[in-house]
């Protein structure tokens, strides 16, 4: 649905076909607004002829905020040459990761059109392979010579702020070399100032003497994952990526990563739900995709929980012989899900942060040990009130209530501190094992721990069941 409140009024301006009021509009709203706006409601034409009224810089700003069905969508209804400017004006890591999802034949017809130097950045970029710090970075970033003096430098800066993403950091680059075939190579990093600092200088200070040499820098090589934890840890708005040769060959900056753990917080929320990631919004996403993604995980779910059948088999006398034991076993299974899917939802978000390194299980097995006791023993004493006061005569006759009351309720409260400790203890070495082999720990989903867990509770459950009655 687009706007509620911007929507009609742009659909009233293209019945009228006002364009001077479209590009009143194109001015004055966020680029994100009016995407929203023009999302889902309007037809690819009819978005074209609301941006088309505003420069192609306006243009590009709005495209980016588009979904990315909707921007291959308008690049089928432009001409080449117009979205070859457009392309020229986006964000430099925001067109290589469009560019990427267009059918190659259609990314060769559009490249023709847009100019070497931004085919040659778009081709640098295109060499990361997803998931480095290389794909997240763009390339538009201000610098400076270090010989310059504040004064000169604000001067160029002036003329470069159009076209950078951020120009809060302004990084000091040294002269361009030579690669050994003879190309120009990346400027060496020499240092970083703000532009805070940089405004605060004497005029006549050389940028040199002002500059910070400093630096936290990433490489283009490197996962993503250490982008997001230099930002996090230092709070900087944006971090220079150096090749491995050591030259700046572009940023990454908090909004991308802010993007990138958002998407990695949903994939790992997923997991833990039992879905294998899905890539895009909840109605973006294909419904044969998604179906899969919740049908694997059911049917894996499925046959893993089977063998709770096949375990309760093997004590199907003692059932028969006492049938009140089958009241109590959706209480005893479901406390050991709840407390091992607290357990492994703790213990993978810390992993994730790395709160929790591999080499601390034994630490972690020590204190979810104390946690479990505690509150097994709290779970367990209101399982034994429970059971001994709210016990229906229907489960134990008035006859038999004194001496099998008592051996019932002992079952349960020892049956669900039993239970409640094993979960614990499972859900929060899960994790860690899954993590040291290699394996995703958000794979130890609340689903999979409560299957394991009912399972074995089940062998709990009957083995102490046994001890008293059999």
């Amino acid at each position: 649905m687009s706007h509620p409140l911007y929507g009609p009024e742009i659909r009233e301006l293209i019945l009228d076909d006002d364009s001077e009021g479209l590009r009143a509009v194109c001015e004055a709203l966020h680029p994100a607004t009016l995407a929203e706006a023009l999302d889902d409601e309007f037809t690819p034409e009819e978005i074209w002829g609301v941006i088309r009224t505003s420069d192609v810089r306006t243009q590009a700003a709005i495209f980016e905020y588009l979904p990315i069905a909707g921007q291959i969508a308008l690049i089928q209804g432009a001409s080449k040459p117009e979205m070859g400017r457009l392309l020229g004006k986006m964000s430099h890591d925001d067109r290589a990761d469009l560019l990427q999802r267009l059918d190659a034949v259609v990314r060769e017809n559009l490249l023709r059109f847009v100019d070497e130097a931004d085919r040659r950045d778009m081709a640098m970029l295109a060499q990361y392979g997803s998931g480095t710090v290389g794909a997240l970075m763009t390339t538009d970033y201000a610098w400076l010579p270090p010989t310059l003096t504040a004064a000169e430098a604000i001067d160029q800066l002036r003329q470069q702020a159009p076209d950078r993403e951020t120009i809060y950091y302004i990084y000091v680059l040294g002269d361009a070399g030579r690669t050994a075939d003879g190309h120009l190579a990346p400027r060496r990093l020499l240092g970083v100032i703000t532009l805070r600092d940089l405004i605060l200088a004497p005029r006549h200070a050389f940028i040199r003497d002002l500059m910070e040499t400093e630096l936290e820098v990433l490489r283009g090589s490197a996962d993503q994952q250490t982008a997001a934890e230099v930002l996090g840890r230092y709070d900087f708005i944006a971090v220079p990526v150096l090749d491995d040769g050591g030259g700046m060959i572009g940023i990454v900056t908090h909004d991308d990563v802010l993007d990138l753990i958002t998407m990695a917080a949903t994939e790992d929320l997923q997991r833990q739900g039992g879905v294998s990631p899905i890539s895009g919004s909840y109605f973006e996403a294909g419904f044969g995709r998604v179906w899969y993604s919740r049908a694997i995980w059911l049917g894996i779910l499925f046959l893993a929980q089977m063998f709770t059948i096949e375990v309760m088999t093997q004590y199907d006398d003692q059932l028969k012989v006492f049938t009140a034991l089958s009241f109590f076993i959706p209480l005893c299974l479901s406390v050991g899900g709840n407390a091992g899917s607290q357990a492994a939802t703790l213990v993978t978000r810390a992993l994730a942060l790395e709160q929790i390194l591999i080499a601390d299980w034994w630490r972690v097995l020590r204190r979810e040990i104390l946690m479990g006791l505690c509150l097994a023993a709290a779970l367990g004493i209101l399982a034994l009130l429970r059971t001994y006061l709210l016990t229906p005569s229907k489960i134990v006759p008035p006859e038999d209530m004194t001496g099998i009351l008592w051996k019932l309720t002992w079952v349960i409260g020892i049956s669900v501190t039993g239970i409640c400790l094993w979960g614990t203890l499972l859900g929060a070495m899960l994790p860690i094992f899954f993590k040291r082999v290699g394996v995703d720990p958000a794979l130890t989903s609340s689903p999979f721990i409560a299957t394991i867990s009912d399972v074995s509770g089940i062998f709990i459950y009957f083995n102490i069941a046994a001890l008293f009655f059999f």
